[in-house]
């Protein structure tokens, strides 16, 4: 999973979104895309973010939910924190082999 992070982060504009949705989550695709467009000047489609979110939703950056018609996403840092843990906290699990 860690390797999952690690390549949705690699994308710049995979970056710009956790950024968007960390300063205002619980945004639908269209808040995304419009967000992107007029912060960053990014013209990309629809489809396109939606593909962008779909993988930082598989490496578990990203958690949505369905509200009657729409879809809402959310940041989830957690990945994150375990990756911190791993390299940062020298009594991890991880560290003590």
């Amino acid at each position: 999973m860690t390797e999952d992070v690690f390549k949705a982060l690699a994308d710049p504009t995979r970056r710009r979104i956790l950024d968007e949705l960390a300063e205002r989550g619980g945004q639908s695709l269209f808040e995304i895309c419009t967000r992107l467009a007029t912060k960053h000047g990014l013209g990309l489609s629809r489809q396109a973010i939606s593909q962008h979110l779909a993988v930082l939703e598989s490496a578990g950056l990203v958690v949505s939910r369905r509200q009657g018609r729409y879809k809402f996403h959310d940041l989830d840092t957690d990945p994150l924190e375990r990756i911190l843990t791993r390299w940062l906290s020298p009594d991890s699990p991880e560290n003590t082999s």
